[in-house]
């Protein structure tokens, strides 16, 4: 099964609506490694390791991401997967 890393940076109403925890709670119902945490900017930047589809299925998540959140952007980065991720882990 081919694996994938993506760098995302999520911009629009992203804090304070528990976009996290909810990115957390999909990433690992999907067995998606890395991290999320918020940016001083008021954006969301996280790092995905995992399957294709899972990753795509995350990507997608981000776009719309939970009820509360109103996403404007979406700034997608492909890279190697390295595998270096045991978890995924919100960073505070």
């Amino acid at each position: 099964m081919m694996k994938t890393r993506v760098h995302v940076l999520i911009s629009g109403r992203v804090q304070g609506v528990s976009f996290r925890y909810n990115t957390r709670a999909n990433a690992l119902s999907l067995g998606i490694k890395g991290w999320i945490r918020n940016t001083s900017g008021g954006m969301v930047e996280c790092e995905f390791e995992g399957t294709v589809q899972a990753v795509e299925d995350m990507i997608a998540y981000c776009r719309e991401g939970p009820r509360w959140a109103k996403v404007t952007h979406v700034d997608i980065t492909r890279l190697d997967y390295t595998g270096k991720y045991s978890t995924f882990q919100i960073i505070v």
